[in-house]
């Protein structure tokens, strides 16, 4: 289910932000992932994100989590149960603790990455299933740059980004920690644009989104990303096309809003 994560990370036009006024414990997004299948687009699974407040031994941090999970009729094709989470500062959304667990048709993978944000460095912990259904793990200590995030607090920091003060055609490129790689993702601001959701008539952010040195989005503008313009700022809606096909994704709910 990355491609379905990955379509959520955009840029426009702005560099940081000093505090989170967006995301806060409690918020809820459900999203029915479809897929082209035989030339008929069919809802294949529930992705759902949420967060919650963690209290440690030393401060408090905001789960961001983030899951994927097949319909039952779907499990005997091809069956998922993706977990993708984030501990983060609630006031900055720095992350400190990154976790990865997928099960995808019998391949199976856990990532960890634990933030030193002084010296740039992630400690990462990769771990995985050989035929035998026996686990090795990799640790290795990898060196990012001064902006890299992970995927999960990386949706969830833009969402506190000004993309108001964009103009139409504003790209930037944002960098993302991805299997132990820092990735390069390139968004474009298109334009606002009003559209029908579950959740009631959206207007909304249109984003393009591609990866750089990467073949996994095919296509020119036929991977884009809508946010509600509110402040807010909700993934409503993204579609994508990759090597194997295309699909979308359409949320469902959305309760616990800050705003």
């Amino acid at each position: 289910m990355k491609y379905y994560i990955l379509l959520f990370l955009a840029l426009i036009g702005i560099n940081g932000i000093a505090q989170n006024n967006t995301i806060a414990a409690g918020e809820s997004l459900v999203y029915t992932a479809s897929y082209n299948m035989s030339g008929i687009l069919t809802d294949i699974a529930q992705v759902k994100m949420e967060t919650s407040e963690v209290k440690t031994s030393k401060s408090t941090l905001l789960r961001l989590k983030c899951t994927a999970t097949t319909f039952k009729k779907w499990d005997n094709f091809f069956k998922i149960r993706d977990l993708y989470e984030s501990y983060v500062n609630p006031k900055t959304l720095t992350p400190y603790l990154y976790k990865r667990d997928i099960s995808e048709g019998g391949y199976y993978k856990f990532m960890q990455y634990k933030y030193n944000h002084k010296t740039h460095l992630v400690k990462s912990l990769k771990r995985k299933k050989n035929r035998e259904g026996n686990f090795w793990d990799e640790n290795k200590t990898v060196k990012i740059g001064a902006s890299t995030k992970d995927l999960v607090s990386t949706l969830y920091y833009i969402r506190n980004l000004d993309i108001h003060k964009a103009s139409v055609g504003d790209q930037q490129n944002f960098t993302v920690l991805f299997d132990n790689k820092e990735t390069v993702i390139t968004l474009k601001y298109i334009g606002k644009e009003t559209i029908a959701t579950e959740i009631g008539n959206k207007e909304c952010y249109k984003l393009s989104i591609s990866i750089k040195g990467s073949d996994i989005l095919k296509g020119n503008n036929d991977n884009l990303l809508w946010l509600t313009a509110d402040a807010n700022k909700v993934p409503v809606y993204a579609k994508f096309k990759i090597p194997v096909g295309n699909g979308e994704l359409k949320i469902k709910s959305a309760t616990g809003l800050k705003n």
